[in-house]
């Protein structure tokens, strides 16, 4: 048996600095810690997490009721609503956005400002998204799907600027817009798409042109995995999404030969070590 492990699976240097940043505060002592939202999209990440005393608080109402403590924000941001109510409560505040993710921020308050509607390219219901329509001080659409861009309108009057949840899929971004800059609207477009998702989906992409099977490996409720699976299943039709070695139920037969494996940014290497080094062993 074959594997082709592709070189940019795992930790994403977003993810990866949002995890180090929660072991920089547990290791300082301070008590209780605690983040808005899952710190990043992998459920092992945060349950050891939790173990280590960290705790997870989903609503802004279980913000409000805070009274002490540190708050970290999770990779996805949030939008300025959390940080102007910490702000007001004086909660230590440690902010562990992704920097791509920020920077989308300081783009949708910017244009906001000069007067252009925000369309976000990306799903509505995923916390960054939702994170960065929280910095549009006016009207904000998010589309996702063919349907959605070929039905969006405003109207003609209107500015309007374009940007991508970091995670998107490269060519479906490219699909989308085509689709909404033939509507005539004056529009700006900035492909906010991280350059680590667009090397991921590529690597993911060509391995799974090439073998005979591919393990996509991520958490569940993971954007950027759940993306690469779509481009891997495309290319290969023997294509699995595990979370982890627990999940693996991979098909024996004398065709696999060759196995390709990748993983969402918010993967850590250990679990993909051991999916790798089980199917070495056991095929």
């Amino acid at each position: 048996m074959e594997i082709k492990l592709a070189k940019t699976a795992g930790f994403c240097f977003g993810v990866q600095r949002a995890v180090d940043t929660v072991h920089e505060q547990i290791k300082s002592g301070l008590t209780p810690i605690y983040t808005y939202g899952p710190i990043v999209h992998n459920e092992t990440v945060v349950k050891e997490l939790e173990e280590q005393g960290v705790c997870v608080l989903n609503t802004k109402e279980e913000l409000a009721s805070l009274e002490q403590g540190t708050v970290i924000i999770r990779a996805h941001g949030i939008g300025k609503e959390i940080y102007d109510l910490l702000g007001k409560k004086g909660i230590n505040l440690v902010d562990a956005t992704c920097p791509f993710v920020r920077k989308i921020h300081r783009i949708v308050e910017q244009e906001g400002a000069k007067g252009r509607q925000i369309l976000i390219i990306g799903n509505a219901k995923h916390p960054e998204v939702e994170g960065i329509r929280g910095w549009c001080s006016g009207p904000s659409y998010v589309v996702e799907s063919v349907e959605e861009a070929q039905n969006f309108t405003i109207n003609s009057s209107e500015k309007l600027c374009i940007v991508s949840q970091t995670t998107f899929n490269y060519n479906k971004f490219k699909d989308l817009v085509e689709i909404i800059s033939k509507k005539g609207y004056d529009i700006i477009v900035l492909n906010t798409i991280c350059s680590a998702t667009e090397e991921r989906q590529t690597e993911a992409k060509e391995i799974a042109s090439q073998v005979d099977a591919m393990i996509v490996v991520g958490g569940s409720h993971s954007s950027n995995t759940q993306k690469l699976f779509e481009i891997c299943k495309k290319e290969c039709e023997n294509t699995y999404y595990i979370q982890s070695l627990e999940d693996l139920d991979l098909k024996t037969s004398p065709s696999i030969r060759y196995v390709g494996i990748t993983a969402g940014a918010s993967t850590p290497n250990k679990i993909i070590e051991e999916v790798q080094k089980h199917v070495r062993v056991k095929f």
